[in-house]
């Protein structure tokens, strides 16, 4: 893997990981991400998508849970670990946070860092064109359907979910890549509303990339997160701006 460098004083930035006990290599380039480079950051956003899906926090104890939870609590022992939900984990919640030292932040979220006013988000809520994902979303995120949800077995959750990410798949594939991707006005908004900040760091698009904007005579930078499915993939911010890094499979 690539080596971050030997400054203290940056944080790190990551989304997308989707883990899952089918791809164990990607899981472990996570938990050697989180014993390396991420020992030398002042702190590390999870910015939502660490999990494949997520059924809710009485999954715990499944094993390969397990193992992800106890690397992210060694690293939050020493180094501050901060979690926006994802579409595919957004049922995470105090247990998970609890179990893995995590501080669970809301989406979105906006930091004063190194000199600079920065807003993070998972991203998902600015595909505004994809109405029949929009539209999912404000179901699944209303607290009385979480919790006729979260009332059922969870053999039953688990079984609903996958029927549910099968049937995301079959519709992908049947939509363009301008409607699953941002909406330029929904952009425009966000940062309008949160004052220009600075920076916007955000996942979900699975397309990492720098966009520099001018929105009211204000200079904005859009950063997007890469995924981990053929490699990991984290920000680095520190005084001096953003920088990509690629953590490649052994």
């Amino acid at each position: 893997m690539n080596i971050i460098g030997d400054e203290a004083d940056f944080s790190l930035f990551i989304s997308d990981l989707h883990l899952c006990h089918t791809r164990p290599a990607i899981t472990a380039l996570f938990i050697e991400f989180l014993q390396s480079q991420a020992t030398q950051a002042k702190s590390l956003y999870i910015l939502g998508d660490l999990f494949e899906y997520w059924a809710g926090d009485d999954d715990i104890d499944d094993p390969h849970h397990q193992q992800v939870i106890g690397a992210i609590k060694v690293l939050a022992a020493t180094t501050p670990v901060y979690f926006i939900h994802g579409n595919r984990d957004f049922l995470i919640s105090h247990g998970f946070a609890n179990a893995s030292n995590i501080t669970l932040l809301a989406d979105p979220t906006l930091l004063e860092v190194y000199g600079k006013r920065l807003l993070i988000s998972h991203g998902d809520e600015l595909c505004t064109d994809d109405l029949a994902y929009q539209a999912f979303r404000t179901q699944v995120r209303n607290p009385a359907w979480q919790q006729q949800f979260m009332a059922q077995p969870l053999s039953s959750r688990k079984s609903q979910i996958e029927a549910l990410r099968m049937r995301s798949e079959t519709e992908k594939s049947q939509k363009s890549e301008a409607i699953m991707d941002v909406n330029d006005g929904a952009v425009q908004a966000l940062f309008k509303a949160y004052a220009y900040p600075d920076l916007l760091i955000h996942g979900h698009t699975h397309r990492p990339a720098k966009h520099v904007l001018e929105i009211d005579s204000h200079h904005c930078e859009r950063w997007v997160l890469g995924d981990w499915y053929d490699q990991g993939s984290c920000l680095r911010l520190d005084a001096a701006g953003c920088s990509n890094v690629i953590l490649h499979l052994q």
